[in-house]
């Protein structure tokens, strides 16, 4: 029975659901969404808020400061409760309105940036909205997950070994490029390994990650405007580019099954049916990283309305449409007392 003093010494690391039923491919999706923070990304900020205070950059009276679509904002918030720090995390309109409330009630700040930059979207206008506040006041510590390597040594160090020892003989590993943390650190793990497995890194067509044009994205998570620095691609086999709607829709899968993701979830699993569908896929061992979980997404790619005004009325098939809902305002059956 686990007993712990501290939010972040929980982290379920070992529940994988296989999809061989639901997508009809061999493929295994590791769930990193069991812990307080609610996603991967609280490896990623335990890593280097853990390093930022060995190196003495994290002291007593700072205020932690992040540029973040949702997630890190939310495992850093968690931290810095835990540890007596105040954060501000720096986002913009795509971030789910659950993500920012979930920040706020741990006690810390939301800044929203309205209004992208001319060259480098709304993660370059975060990231300038960033400098500017450290420039004017020297509390803030900026942990900067785009160039920290403590971001892909968290994956190094704890993802990556762990889907090793679960499946000794991995051949493919799908990974979602949105810092790249998560896909460096695996990616990284397994070309020292005792054998060859292939990383597929799944982006958002509109990313620039890879040098594609850039273009409207909706989905918080993954995708960038700005290509982060810690990405080397040459630790990279292939790279898939998905559809929002394509994303969309298989969360809205995977949920008719009764499993509730997010939309960096639906964007990986989407990307790897499609590369496995264009490969000869019927002996490999496979497995898909799952960021998080789907609650705090229940406004945006679980929301009718949402999603009709973003990707229009026909991104769901018939068979994904919400049941209709029985009229309760009139009884549907008739009960006598004794």
């Amino acid at each position: 029975m686990p007993v712990i003093t501290v939010p972040e010494a929980f982290n379920e690391d070992e529940l994988y659901i296989d999809l061989q039923w639901t997508f009809g491919h061999p493929i295994y999706l590791k769930c990193e969404g069991f812990n307080f923070a609610g996603s991967v990304k609280l490896k990623a900020a335990t890593e280097m808020v853990d390093a930022a205070e060995r190196d003495g950059i994290l002291t007593a009276g700072s205020v932690l400061i992040e540029s973040s679509s949702g997630n890190l904002g939310v495992a850093l918030s968690m931290l810095a409760a835990s540890r007596g720090y105040h954060f501000l995390c720096v986002t913009d309109p795509r971030c789910n309105l659950s993500t920012r409330r979930a920040i706020e009630a741990l006690g810390n700040e939301v800044h929203v940036v309205t209004e992208p930059s001319a060259t480098g979207g709304f993660l370059g206008a975060r990231i300038d909205h960033v400098r500017a506040l450290c420039a004017s006041d020297s509390r803030y510590v900026w942990l900067d997950q785009y160039r920290n390597p403590n971001n892909w040594r968290a994956h190094h160090r704890r993802t990556a070994p762990a889907i090793a020892t679960a499946f000794p003989h991995l051949d493919v590993l799908f990974v979602g490029a949105g810092t790249t943390g998560t896909l460096m650190g695996c990616a990284r793990y397994f070309k020292e390994w005792h054998r060859p497995v292939r990383v597929v890194a799944v982006d958002s067509v509109g990313s620039v990650t890879f040098g594609g044009p850039a273009g409207q994205r909706m989905l918080p998570g993954l995708g960038t405007s700005v290509r982060p620095p810690i990405l080397d691609e040459s630790y990279v086999d292939d790279v898939i580019l998905v559809e929002e709607a394509d994303a969309v829709r298989a969360c809205h899968r995977l949920a008719r099954n009764g499993f509730l993701f997010g939309g960096s979830t639906g964007t990986v699993v989407s990307g790897a049916t499609a590369w496995l569908d264009q490969h000869d896929a019927g002996e490999v061992t496979a497995v898909a990283i799952a960021p998080d979980l789907g609650e705090r997404y229940l406004d945006t790619i679980y929301h009718t309305n949402w999603l009709h005004d973003i990707y229009g009325d026909q991104v769901l098939g018939p068979d994904q449409q919400p049941p209709e809902q029985p009229d309760l305002a009139q009884p549907s059956a008739t009960f006598q007392g004794n």
